[in-house]
């Protein structure tokens, strides 16, 4: 990412219990969630999906993301769906271990790309369009 690496607009949006970092490219919004997506934290989480720029990807990093309560599923679906209605493409980036598994048992699974970290970076380097062809982790 060394052009584009340099053209990021970084914005954060932090609490106790939720920390949001985002990065703006040309192509792609890379957002990175840390922390617990709950009841208590999935208005900011909603506020910073529905506030990241409009770019034909957004990669949501969530390694970090200890908690993903049934409110962030409904949360991670609107947004997924709205950001499809304009064109683009939600991908789900490196999910902890918890985070896969709510993913796997309420069946986002099936309906989003996940990507594993080695698929991210290639994916990265790859031109936009050929983001369809990405291996996608079960």
């Amino acid at each position: 990412m060394s052009v584009v690496a340099a053209r990021f607009l970084h914005m954060e949006e932090h609490s106790d219990r939720l920390d949001v970092q985002v990065s703006v490219g040309d192509q792609t919004v890379l957002m990175r969630v840390a922390g617990e997506v709950d009841i208590a934290t999935v208005a900011a989480f909603r506020s910073a999906l529905w506030s990241a720029p409009a770019r034909p990807v957004l990669h949501l990093e969530l390694s970090e993301l200890r908690l993903l309560s049934a409110a962030g599923v409904r949360a991670l679906l609107a947004a997924f769906l709205r950001v499809r209605a304009r064109g683009g493409e939600l991908v789900l980036v490196d999910p902890s271990p918890v985070v896969a598994r709510v993913l796997r048992v309420s069946g986002l699974h099936r309906v989003m790309p996940i990507l594993e970290p080695a698929s991210a970076i290639e994916a990265a380097r790859r031109p936009v369009a050929a983001t369809t062809d990405l291996q996608l982790a079960a």
